[in-house]
């Protein structure tokens, strides 16, 4: 059983970080990244820091992998800092990896929360021994047109400031993945529209199982692979694997190339079960497409017909998002 430490919850008038590991968002579009800053300060009434590197441009962000590294390492090490929040996501957080301490991580447990690109950092912190958090990102999912949503503010508030247990996940009743150009400030009170959600699909399996939670974007969790910080077998024992696809829309045949190699090299002997969320982009086609690849490529061609699969769940790149507690058990 895998045993991780668990942070403290936050509360009104924590003080937390803000990083950027990944794209220098916040300085390519500053008015998005204020909207999530006034978020934090105004809805749950926190303390917001800005590492020194974090608002930097974006340019001089993607030259200085190690300035962004360094940006984590002092934010844990900050025992007045008790919640890290990455600013945005992007496609080279594995560049910083290097620069970044485990030690300081392992000595220094505290609230950890981005999505996407941040995958990297949410394996590396486990590696650490310390539980992370997969849910939105300050300028994503925090910074929403008309505000921050209720379903992904319940879910901060159940996560990242309560010590209960979350109990039972209940699926939003819409979604959305319109996109309003962040740089459009006349519209950043506009909400954007809603759709009814179909809710999540059981793909197979049944009865309840128990496993702690592995997982993040699969098009980032590729960029692990092969390298000193992909998790070892014993990560994967008795996983349930929650896994979500980028706005970059991979196809439903690029997915079928990553759950085999995940088949080749073992995971999928090990895992309990699966979680998948709604992939971002596809067509009706796609979508109704994704569900059969998965099934195919983990029951048929590696014979695991036994593991729950769950489709269509509420996290990474549509909003609004739940909140996973990487590393966390569920049933």
């Amino acid at each position: 059983m895998l045993t991780l430490k668990k942070p403290r919850a936050l509360k009104p008038g924590s003080r937390v970080a803000v990083v950027s590991p990944s794209w220098g968002g916040p300085g390519a579009i500053p008015s998005r990244y204020r909207m999530g800053e006034r978020e934090l300060r105004e809805r749950f009434c926190f303390e917001v820091v800005a590492m020194p590197h974090a608002l930097s441009d974006p340019d001089w962000v993607y030259h200085n992998p190690q300035a962004r590294a360094d940006d984590i390492n002092a934010a844990f090490a900050d025992s007045s800092i008790d919640g890290i929040f990455t600013s945005i996501g992007g496609d080279d957080s594995v560049r910083i990896l290097p620069y970044v301490d485990a030690s300081i991580i392992a000595a220094n447990p505290k609230v950890f929360m981005g999505y996407s690109d941040t995958t990297t950092l949410h394996v590396f912190a486990m590696l650490a021994g310390l539980q992370t958090f997969y849910g939105p990102s300050v300028m994503s999912g925090i910074a929403e047109n008309g505000g921050t949503s209720p379903y992904t503010e319940g879910w901060f508030r159940r996560t990242l400031m309560s010590a209960e247990p979350v109990g039972k996940v209940e699926p939003s009743g819409e979604w959305t993945e319109e996109f309003i150009d962040w740089a459009d400030e006349s519209r950043a009170n506009e909400p954007r529209k809603m759709q009814p959600s179909p809710g999540r699909s059981w793909l197979q399996g049944s009865g309840r199982v128990e496993g702690h939670l592995v997982g993040g974007c699969a098009d980032v969790l590729e960029m692990l692979k092969g390298t000193r910080w992909w998790p070892g077998p014993e990560i994967w024992d008795g996983a349930i694997f929650y896994w979500e696809t980028s706005e970059d829309v991979p196809t439903p045949m690029q997915v079928t190339y990553w759950l085999r190699n995940y088949g080749s090299i073992g995971v999928l002997d090990r895992i309990a079960g699966m979680v998948v969320a709604r992939p971002r982009g596809y067509t009706p086609e796609q979508r109704q497409e994704l569900p059969r690849i998965i099934k195919r490529v983990v029951s048929e061609e590696f014979g695991r017909a036994d593991i729950p699969i769950v489709t269509g769940l509420d996290f990474g790149h549509t909003d609004p998002q739940m909140i996973w507690p990487n590393g966390g058990r569920v049933i």
